[in-house]
């Protein structure tokens, strides 16, 4: 009876957790929206929303009220099933990819248990990432292919190409990490950059492995299909690329999990390299506040430094041209790819030499 009460007690706080991490990163991808074009206008010397609600900030709501309303158009000649697929599937594997992601120092309570803020630690959370990363370009690939419509088509072969291509370079420059830290597990890897400081040196992994960092925020770039790396969805080539044919909140999926996966990927940068929810004197400020209100700083913490990838993401592609898509496959083929090979080399050696 006491395992029935504990394990039921273990499901309940899981599916708090999970409806919390899933509309906040619903949230965050709407107000994405408005960033984006706020920011833009800043860029461009205009003013961006300002019409729907102060400062345009019902722009979002706006916005997802007309595609809910809007006509629910699948072409004649499409294959049905997986033209609802594709958007589907995208937002499915968007909101997957946060479950092994630790959103905070766990929660001690006063009966001596402890609240997780991870919905799963698994031993293996970076290839969890990948595997649900990889499966994510399946929900492009099948819009595109379902569509019936040669720029869609030509789209999902771009998508479908610059994601192998960028993955290689990104899961290259994360086994040096993985060779450093001795381990696959996301809550491993931000414990051991607990702080800022120890031992005479920075703990965040990013002063250990910056090669590794900039070569995976590049390679984000491409799996995310942001400017300047948007090929699978430039307008002036391919109209709108795979989403062409998509209306309503078929549309509406396959923005949203851009968005979403935005925000996933700068958490997950964020954990990987500048120590998830850890800060600057943390231990001082543990001792001074109690544990619901230290695991609330550390949320905030790392909610912060996604926000400040995200604004780094939207600087980014209002502010570098696109590429040629010839010019995107030599930067991963002959460029990143053997950067990250010789970084992982590097890192073994330098690895082999201290444990003489």
């Amino acid at each position: 009876m006491f395992l029935l009460v504990l394990s039921l007690s273990l499901i309940i706080e899981k599916v708090i957790l999970i409806s919390i991490i899933l509309g906040g990163s619903l949230g965050v991808a709407m107000y994405s929206t408005w960033a984006e074009r706020k920011v833009a206008a800043v860029m461009q010397d205009r003013r961006g929303p300002n019409r729907a609600g102060p400062f345009g900030l019902f722009q979002p709501l706006a916005d997802g009220l007309k595609l809910f309303m809007k006509e629910e158009i699948i072409p004649n000649f499409s294959n049905k099933f997986l033209f609802i697929l594709g958007p589907s599937l995208a937002m499915l594997m968007a909101c997957m990819t946060s479950a092994v992601i630790p959103w905070g120092p766990d929660i001690t309570k006063t009966d001596g248990g402890v609240i997780s803020l991870q919905v799963a630690d698994i031993s293996i959370g970076v290839l969890y990432i990948f595997g649900v990363v990889s499966l994510g370009v399946y929900g492009i690939m099948l819009g595109a292919w379902a569509s019936n419509n040669k720029f869609s088509l030509l789209s999902g072969l771009r998508a479908a190409s610059q994601a192998i291509s960028y993955e290689l370079a990104m899961g290259i420059s994360l086994i040096a990490l993985v060779m450093m830290t001795g381990s696959l597990s996301m809550r491993e890897i931000v414990a051991q950059q607990h702080g800022f400081w120890h031992d005479g040196y920075f703990t965040w992994n990013f002063f250990k492995q910056p090669l590794a960092f900039i070569i995976f925020i590049v390679c984000s770039f491409a799996e995310l299909n942001r400017a300047p790396f948007d090929l699978a969805e430039c307008e002036s080539e391919l109209i709108g690329g795979y989403h062409t044919e998509f209306s309503s909140m078929k549309l509406g999926f396959y923005l949203f999990a851009e968005y979403i996966n935005m925000f996933i990927t700068s958490v997950i940068l964020s954990t990987l390299f500048f120590g998830g929810y850890n800060y600057p004197g943390m231990d001082w400020v543990a001792l001074h506040v109690g544990p619901v209100l230290f695991s609330i700083i550390g949320v905030l913490v790392l909610l912060g430094k996604a926000i400040g990838f995200i604004l780094f993401f939207m600087f980014i592609r209002w502010t570098i041209p696109r590429f040629r898509y010839d010019q995107l496959m030599n930067l991963g083929w002959k460029s990143l790819i053997p950067l990250a090979l010789i970084n992982m080399l590097i890192t073994g050696a330098v690895i082999l030499y201290f444990l003489k």
